[in-house]
C-alpha cells in the first residue's frame, strides 16, 4: 500500500520543453530543406523575366510547350479511361495473384526510364514483338507523337491507379450496399456512389499523372526520338537547349518547375486538411 501511495501521476510535458523539442526539430530540417529550394531558387534567379518573355516567342519553345501540353492531356484521359478499372478492382476485388497484379502496376515508377524506353521499343518497335503484326496493318508507332504518348502513358498511368486505388478503397460497402437496397444497378452505384465519394482522389491522381507526363524524358527520348514539332516534348527541348542554347532550357525549366509545384499544391489541397497535430512554425 505504501508504494502505491508515493505513486505521483505523470506530469505531462511543459509547453516550454515542447516548444524547444520543435525549434530542435526546425533546425535539423533546415539543411534538406535548403538543399532542395537553393537549385529552384538559383534557376528563377538566372531566368530573369525579360529573357522568359522573349523565349516564349521562339518557335522551337512553343513547338514544345505545345505538344507537351498535348501529349500529357491525351495521356491522362487515357490513363483514367484504362486505369480506373483496374484501380477498382485492385480495390474492392480479391482475386488470385492480386499482388502480383499490383507490384506489376507499379512497377513503372521504380523502373529506370532508359529501361522503359528500351521495353517499349522492344515491344512496339518494327522490329520488337508486335512490330511486325503492326507494321502489316501500316501502322508505325515507334519516333511518332504516338510513341510519346505511350512513354508517357507507361511511367505516369501508376500514379493515377494508385491514388484512385486509394480513393476506392476508403469507401465503406455499406454505402455501396444501400444504394444497391434501393434498387441501383452496378453501374448506377459506381456512377453515383462510388465516383463522387473517391472524385478528390481521382482527381488528384489525374492531375499527378498529367504533371508527370509533363516531365517525362528518358522514356521518350528513346522509344520517341526527339524530333522538333513532331516528338520533342519541354524536357526533350531543355536537354537539346542545354548544349545549343542555355536561354531556352532554362525557360522551359521555369515552366516546368512552376506547373510541378502549383500541381502538388492542387493535389495537396484535394487531399484535405492538415492533420490537427501540426502545428505552424
Amino acid at each position: 500500500m505504501a508504494q502505491f501511495a508515493l505513486a505521483r501521476p505523470r506530469r505531462p510535458a511543459s509547453a516550454e520543453t515542447t516548444r524547444r523539442a520543435f525549434d530542435a526539430w526546425k533546425l535539423l530540417s533546415l539543411p534538406l530543406f535548403a538543399f532542395i529550394a537553393l537549385p529552384l531558387l538559383a534557376l528563377f534567379l538566372r531566368a530573369s523575366p525579360p529573357r522568359l518573355a522573349a523565349n516564349l516567342a521562339d518557335p522551337q519553345v512553343q513547338q514544345a510547350v505545345a505538344l507537351s501540353l498535348q501529349t500529357g492531356l491525351i495521356t491522362t484521359a487515357i490513363t483514367v479511361l484504362l486505369g480506373t478499372p483496374v484501380a477498382y478492382i485492385l480495390a474492392r476485388r480479391r482475386f488470385a495473384l492480386k499482388r502480383a497484379v499490383d507490384a506489376l502496376v507499379d512497377l513503372p515508377t521504380v523502373l529506370p526510364p532508359a529501361v522503359a524506353g528500351v521495353a517499349l521499343l522492344m515491344a512496339f518497335g518494327r522490329r520488337g514483338l508486335l512490330g511486325g503484326p503492326l507494321t502489316g496493318l501500316g501502322l508505325h508507332l515507334a519516333f511518332t507523337t504516338a510513341a510519346v504518348v505511350m512513354a508517357q502513358t507507361f511511367v505516369a498511368a501508376p500514379f493515377y491507379v494508385r491514388a484512385a486505388l486509394i480513393g476506392f478503397g476508403s469507401i465503406e460497402d455499406e454505402l455501396e450496399q444501400a444504394a444497391a437496397l434501393d434498387g441501383a444497378n452496378g453501374w448506377q452505384v459506381f456512377r453515383r456512389v462510388t465516383v463522387p465519394l473517391a472524385w478528390p482522389a481521382l482527381l488528384s491522381g489525374a492531375v499527378m499523372t498529367w504533371a508527370r507526363a509533363l516531365g517525362e524524358f528518358g522514356a521518350t527520348i528513346i522509344f520517341a526520338g526527339n524530333f522538333p514539332g513532331r516528338t520533342q516534348t519541354m524536357p526533350l527541348a531543355i536537354y537539346m537547349g542545354f548544349e545549343l542554347e542555355l536561354d531556352v532550357a532554362l525557360t522551359l525549366s521555369v515552366i516546368l518547375v512552376a506547373c510541378s509545384f502549383l500541381v502538388l499544391i492542387l493535389v495537396k489541397s484535394l487531399l484535405g486538411r492538415e492533420p490537427e497535430a501540426e502545428r505552424d512554425w
